[in-house]
């Protein structure tokens, strides 16, 4: 689970089980003995258009059309075996029939059509969110990490969700979790800047503040030029990224952190979950224009051998029950035991999908980060 891994995100195109397609061949059998043996009188021939009917729910049109074939071709056989084809209340039911085989069909035809699309789109959708999020390295100095991303099911418009590990000139590890506001291709664009501008500043070596200055300096300049080229529309303005960027050393027990506008990260610590509130947080990316001043502060934590540290986005807290509830991150934490970083995320992933039904509303982005012992 060290590498990036996406849950929910891209399914093969549904099959139908072949007990599934015994169905509407059992119906079509079945009205047609009782058929046969009914009164005169009693007409039975109508219940055959549920052949398919059901069958364009779940298989394409060719089994569609040849399941109504097989009901067309019944119906005339009772039709043949009480008067005649030409019979004109048989004649109507067989038209009935021939016209709602032909409309189902049609219907089949465009649900495939529109999977087939929808199945196109979430391909290319995750293949640029990893050519995006390129996979975290298991190890960095003395430091274990693991990450997981959950994609929702809502058609293919993917999140801004983002997060990044790299490695400073003084041999820190700086970490980034955030989240973009909005979600498409739009969103995965202001993703890609933030990331690429991260990994680059880690190369200059910059203090941590004045990394997340530049962050701030970088979003805000690529929304003025966003909004120029588009006309300022009139979201323009309230686009921003949510993060939390962190400097963990390789020597001091400690780590550092500027949290804008973030989820704040959890730290299990000998059965304990610890919240890192932040007493000055800063605003979100792209929004430190509204604020005079600098206010991006690193603030001092303890992340000592042994403790890990949970980073995540909103989609997590988010998630809801079938109650409305939403999830008790820290609360279920605290009562799960250690077992590292990958044990964590395998055991949060499966409580998250099973708290929220099966399936996330939003795309939820998860790191987990245990310091070992130096040499470990």
């Amino acid at each position: 689970m060290s590498s990036l891994r996406f849950l929910h995100s891209l399914q093969e195109p549904r099959r139908h089980p072949k007990a599934l397609m015994a169905v509407p061949f059992a119906l079509i059998a079945a009205v047609t003995v009782v058929d046969v043996l009914t009164p005169p009188a009693v007409h039975l021939g109508p219940f055959l258009v549920a052949a398919p009917a059901m069958t364009a729910s779940f298989a394409g049109p060719r089994t569609t059309a040849f399941v109504g074939a097989v009901a067309l071709a019944a119906d005339a056989f009772v039709a043949g075996s009480r008067a005649s084809v030409t019979d004109l209340n048989h004649t109507y039911q067989l038209a009935a029939l021939f016209l709602i085989s032909v409309f189902v069909t049609f219907f089949a035809y465009l649900r495939v059509r529109h999977e087939s699309e929808m199945t196109h789109l979430r391909w290319v959708a995750r293949a640029v969110q990893r050519v995006v999020m390129r996979p975290l390295p298991e190890r960095s100095g003395p430091l274990r990490i693991a990450s997981v991303y959950l994609a929702a099911e809502e058609e293919a418009q993917l999140g801004g969700d983002l997060y990044a590990v790299t490695r400073t000139a003084d041999g820190t590890t700086r970490v980034i979790i955030g989240d973009v506001r909005g979600k498409g291709l739009d969103a995965m664009g202001e993703a890609a800047g933030v990331l690429g501008a991260f990994r680059a500043l880690a190369h200059h070596d910059p203090g941590l503040s004045e990394a997340v200055d530049q962050l701030e300096a970088g979003v805000a300049a690529d929304r003025s030029d966003t909004a120029g080229a588009q006309g300022a529309r009139e979201d323009s303005g309230e686009a921003f990224v949510t993060a939390a960027v962190l400097d963990i050393p390789d020597t001091d027990p400690q780590l550092q952190l500027v949290s804008c506008g973030h989820p704040p990260p959890l730290v299990v610590r000998a059965g304990r979950v610890h919240t890192l509130e932040v007493r000055e947080p800063a605003p979100p990316l792209g929004l430190g224009r509204l604020v005079s001043g600098s206010v991006f502060t690193a603030e001092t934590f303890d992340f000592g051998v042994g403790d890990i540290l949970l980073l995540y986005t909103d989609g997590v807290i988010e998630a809801r029950d079938a109650g409305g509830r939403f999830y008790p991150l820290p609360d279920r934490i605290a009562s799960w035991g250690t077992g590292g970083p990958d044990a964590l995320l395998e055991r949060l992933c499966a409580d998250l999908l099973r708290h929220a039904g099966g399936s996330l509303g939003d795309d939820a982005a998860m790191v987990a980060i245990e310091r070992l012992p130096t040499g470990g």
